[in-house]
């Protein structure tokens, strides 16, 4: 059966879903920022009130956000947050923590070994090796570009 390009286009448009983009793109800004804002916020209380140096205070509000974002992606909230708000919780040490938390969910049925211990970076595992690369690249060049200074 030959279908043209017309009659192609005409059906895929009757069946793709509508893009709710005046929606989406709003809400997943507005979720992003809103994670974001309260890891500045404890990030402020923790050097304002408690008197932590800022460095410390960010390792801690880091933490923190990786264990709720896996807590919440283990009661199976955080893809029903993502559900709704869209790239908006992809914000990157949620999303990575997300990412892991789910890969080791999903292959928990396999086992220890053979599930869990080889698919958790599934998803956070090109992150981790390209990160990694970039960073040796980064710091070669940082070398040579101090040493010929």
């Amino acid at each position: 059966m030959n279908i043209s390009r017309e009659l192609y286009q005409t059906m895929q448009d009757q069946t793709a879903p509508k893009s709710k983009a005046w929606k989406n793109i709003p809400l997943a800004f507005l979720i992003g920022g809103l994670i974001c804002a309260i890891g500045e916020a404890g990030i402020h209380i923790l050097t304002e009130f408690c008197e932590v140096e800022q460095k410390t205070a960010s390792a801690w509000i880091s933490i923190g956000l990786v264990a709720v974002s896996a807590v919440c992606t283990g009661l199976g909230w955080y893809a029903k947050l993502g559900k709704h708000a869209g790239a908006g919780t992809l914000v990157p040490i949620t999303g990575f923590a997300n990412g892991v938390v789910s890969s080791a969910i999903e292959a928990r049925t396999e086992g220890w070994i053979l599930g869990i211990g080889t698919k958790i970076f599934t998803i956070a595992g090109p992150v981790i090796l390209y990160g990694t690369a970039a960073s040796m690249v980064y710091g070669i060049l940082y070398y040579f570009w101090t040493l010929f200074r």
